[in-house]
């Protein structure tokens, strides 16, 4: 008869190599059912999220006439959204019928390989936000008569119909984003899932202590 998944759990990462306390082995089994659960469930929250604000910057865009932002916007949270369903279906497939300790060490693995591809992705991402905010506040009318009012009808910054300060701004920060956009990435990443992540990989450390013991 097949051990069911409550029954590994409750073995923990207990193996032929590793001999523990039947206590401090459940303790370390639930801690490991915690951490992946929180991790999905706040993984799930923040997919979601991202499909809701895209519909709210969405209708915003349009009531505030700025459209060309709000669309490049919207596609892209949408398609990061997309992006991380797949990811995350990736994780289900991880199996759960080992111990404890192997499956933590897989989940850190899928988590490793998915900050990975996020962070490549961060250096298309930034900058894209950056093109699509400029964009859409340029092409905005009423952002053009603010510019009007200001400078009296008088446009200074605009050379053969370029907007040359305008697109030397817009590229030094495209620049500047694609080139620190991993790092943006990270320091997003700790912000939302930093707790989570030190948990892990405290809990990853005891276990090996405890196996080399």
């Amino acid at each position: 008869m097949k051990k069911s998944i409550e029954s590994i759990w409750k073995n923990g990462f207990l193996d032929k190599e590793t001999i523990l306390l039947p206590k401090l082995n459940n303790l370390s089994s639930q801690k490991s059912i915690h951490i992946i659960d929180k991790f999905k469930r706040r993984f799930k929250i923040n997919i979601n999220a991202l499909i809701v604000f895209s519909f709210i910057i969405l209708v915003i865009s349009f009531i505030v006439k700025i459209q060309i932002m709000g669309i490049l916007i919207f596609i892209l949270l949408n398609i990061v959204a997309i992006i991380n369903k797949k990811l995350l279906k990736s994780l289900k497939k991880i199996d759960k019928n080992v111990s404890s300790y192997w499956y933590l060490k897989s989940f850190d693995t899928w988590m490793q390989a998915q900050i990975a591809f996020n962070m490549k992705m961060s250096r298309y991402i930034y900058p894209y936000v950056t093109i699509a905010l400029s964009s859409g506040f340029w092409y905005s009318s009423s952002f053009q008569k603010a510019l009007d009012d200001l400078f009296g009808g008088y446009n200074p910054y605009i050379i053969y119909g370029i907007p040359i300060y305008w697109v030397i701004v817009t590229l030094c920060i495209v620049i500047l984003s694609t080139i620190f956009g991993a790092r943006i990435y990270k320091w997003d990443l700790n912000l939302v899932y930093g707790s989570t992540l030190k948990k892990l990989d405290e809990l990853i450390k005891d276990m090996e202590t405890l196996r080399t013991q």
